[in-house]
């Protein structure tokens, strides 16, 4: 078998679980410890993962990750750090396309890139709460259209700034003085809607050309921004049906826009809860899960419905209430309703589940029962990969390290060793090639 499933770790300090700071095994103070960071880095390395992928938000906010998430650390600036620890393990962060620029959100990640040898990717996001937005010099956020029109223009003009300098553009000829041949440099001109950038850019590109592209909209505009620019989707579903129903929708649409659906990498998240035998997976479960505060997992589903859903006076107990929609997340409002309503859960068995995942796939079982989970989806056209939620850390990692990738590799489902040094080479993505170089070379051989 030469298709190999895909890992990404999202390893967030304060931990994925909403009570994942109290558990025994987890620092409390782990958002904000960067040597804990370096040691889950490691521990993903040593696992062999792609990546190690972090979220970000910016604002204070407790309802979706819980209190020990209310602070942390920036993940560009955290991964060159890390990426001085590790040599192999990828790293992908997020920067929004509603509140940075595209000539600063193009020169942080080429940075990263740059440092890390050819290991960095870009999470693109539009950031959907209202908190952020008063931040940002707003009172209300953007609509939802409004802002992935903009996303679809920032990653244009992103894209033209990673090809400012093509990949032979730097002589340093010491001999002969020559530093770089300025043909090779190249201005971006660009002028739209929301943007006026005329580069070039002032870092040159990496090993793997640019930053691995990233993106996990799952609403129609959501959609079509990752078919037509991502490499890399994340995508949250809780069965296999609609799991695979996205995966076909995308790669028809990826091959719409004129690309390669294979050079595009559907990763589902997964929350694993792993134990030798099912029973102590589920004792894991059942622990964790007893130390969710009420009132953190209200503020969770408060969260995840778009911030207008309000429960005072209702029973835990009883069913979940309808929420308005908002100009939020709507596909994970859409979700959080469709596994309540399937499920018949009450509020509180309702945050129980997707206390540690929000939304994703959570597994309760033996390494070989989440092995099977695992190859059901990318057999079945589900999946290339996925993006593993440890529910606490680092012992989720852990377990997950020595109990499940042993079994996908005895299944030939995993690698035992890193194809490459780059992100790409590893996701077995194609170089990008630059286009300045590309139409020269066409040019030429249209002579």
């Amino acid at each position: 078998m030469t298709r190999k499933i895909r890992l990404g770790a999202f390893l967030p300090g304060g931990g994925q679980h909403i009570a994942s700071w109290r558990h025994p095994d987890q620092p409390a103070d782990g958002a904000v410890d960067l040597q804990f960071h370096v040691d889950l880095a490691r521990e993903a390395e040593r696992g062999l993962f792609d990546a190690y992928f972090l979220a970000d938000g910016l604002s204070v906010t407790t309802t979706e990750g819980g209190a020990a998430r209310v602070a942390g650390l920036e993940p560009l600036t955290l991964f060159a750090a890390l990426s001085t620890q590790t040599t192999h393990l990828g790293f992908i962060a997020t920067a929004s396309t509603t509140y940075e620029e595209p000539y600063n959100t193009a020169r942080k990640f080429a940075s990263l890139d740059v440092i890390s040898g050819g290991r960095a990717g870009w999470n693109v996001v539009t950031t959907a709460t209202e908190s952020s937005a008063r931040n940002f010099n707003l009172d209300r956020q953007h609509p939802h259209a409004h802002r992935y029109q903009r996303a679809a223009e920032h990653v244009a003009v992103v894209r033209k700034l990673w090809d400012s300098f093509e990949d032979d553009a730097f002589i340093r000829d010491k001999d002969s003085g020559a530093f770089i041949d300025r043909t090779r440099l190249h201005r971006a001109d660009h002028r739209g809607a929301h943007f006026k950038v005329e580069g070039p850019l002032n870092v040159a590109r990496s090993p793997q050309g640019h930053p691995v592209i990233v993106q996990a909209g799952q609403s129609e505009d959501g959609r079509a921004l990752a078919a037509a620019t991502a490499e890399v989707i994340f995508t949250a579903h809780s069965r296999i049906g609609t799991a695979q129903a996205f995966y076909a929708d995308i790669k028809a649409r990826v091959a719409g826009q004129g690309r390669d659906p294979d050079h595009v990498l559907i990763m589902p998240g997964v929350s694993p809860f792993v134990g030798r035998t099912e029973a102590e997976a589920r004792e894991k479960y059942d622990r964790l899960t007893a130390l969710i505060l009420p009132e953190e997992g209200i503020a969770l589903l408060n969260g995840l419905t778009g911030g207008t859903l309000d429960l005072t006076g209702y029973d835990i107990d009883g069913p979940l209430p309808p929420a308005p929609p908002t100009e939020g997340m709507k596909s994970r409002q859409a979700l959080i309703r469709q596994i309540a309503d399937e499920n018949g859960y009450s509020i509180r068995q309702l945050y129980e589940w997707v206390a540690s995942a929000r939304g994703h796939y959570t597994i309760v079982g033996s390494a070989i029962q989440v092995a099977d989970m695992l190859e059901e989806w990318f057999t079945g056209g589900a999946a290339d990969g996925f993006n593993i939620l440890p529910p606490w850390l680092p012992t989720g990692l852990t377990d997950f390290v020595d109990l499940v990738v042993p079994e996908l590799q005895r299944r030939g489902l995993f690698r035992t060793a890193y194809e490459g040094r780059t992100l790409r080479e590893n996701l077995g993505l194609p170089f990008p090639v630059n286009r300045h170089a590309a139409a020269r070379a066409a040019a030429q051989a249209a002579e």
